[in-house]
């Protein structure tokens, strides 16, 4: 999440109630956000000085305005440009592509070579699974199992394709 507040701070400095609305309004497509998680990603932010925290003149409820700072944004393009890993992979791809606009024209390229790279090698993967899992022999009794189980492969295979379709398309221009 914090790499998304990031984001969204770069294009143009935000209250706390001003990055929820931008959550709802957007981001929420891929990423649910509450005031008090918003809140948190933050604070923590703040301390590691990728942002800063201004209050604003004359608020009565202590508004402050967030700000990224140099390290922010380098932080944030270093995530941009990191391949994606574990069970978080599908929310981390569509924030890159979701964000991928404040990159340089080259800079959006290398992200989404590096984000169709990684369907590519999940698809891979995926199909060599169901190849292996095709060629055993499924009992009677564990039929109805597996079947579920495939069809569950099946959307995995599905996802993926169509995942590394859309990057394309993306990288494409649409």
């Amino acid at each position: 999440m914090q790499h998304v507040i990031l984001g969204l701070l770069m294009l143009a400095p935000m209250s706390l109630y001003d990055l929820h609305k931008q959550f709802t309004g957007g981001a929420s497509l891929f990423y649910a956000a509450s005031y008090g998680s918003l809140q948190r990603a933050l604070a923590g932010l703040v301390e590691r000085g990728l942002v800063t925290a201004e209050a604003v003149p004359g608020s009565a409820r202590g508004r402050r305005v967030h700000t990224v700072t140099p390290q922010g944004r380098a932080a944030w393009e270093a995530w941009m440009r990191e391949p994606l890993t574990g069970a978080g992979a599908e929310t981390a791809m569509l924030a890159k592509v979701y964000l991928a606009g404040l990159l340089p024209a080259e800079g959006r390229a290398e992200v989404l070579g590096v984000l169709r790279e990684h369907a590519a090698a999940a698809l891979a993967d995926l199909q060599a699974f169901a190849r292996d899992l095709d060629a055993q022999e499924v009992g009677e009794r564990h039929a109805e199992i597996f079947r579920y189980q495939r069809a569950t492969l099946e959307y995995g295979l599905r996802s993926h394709a169509l995942a590394l379709e859309w990057l394309g398309e993306v990288a494409d221009g649409m």
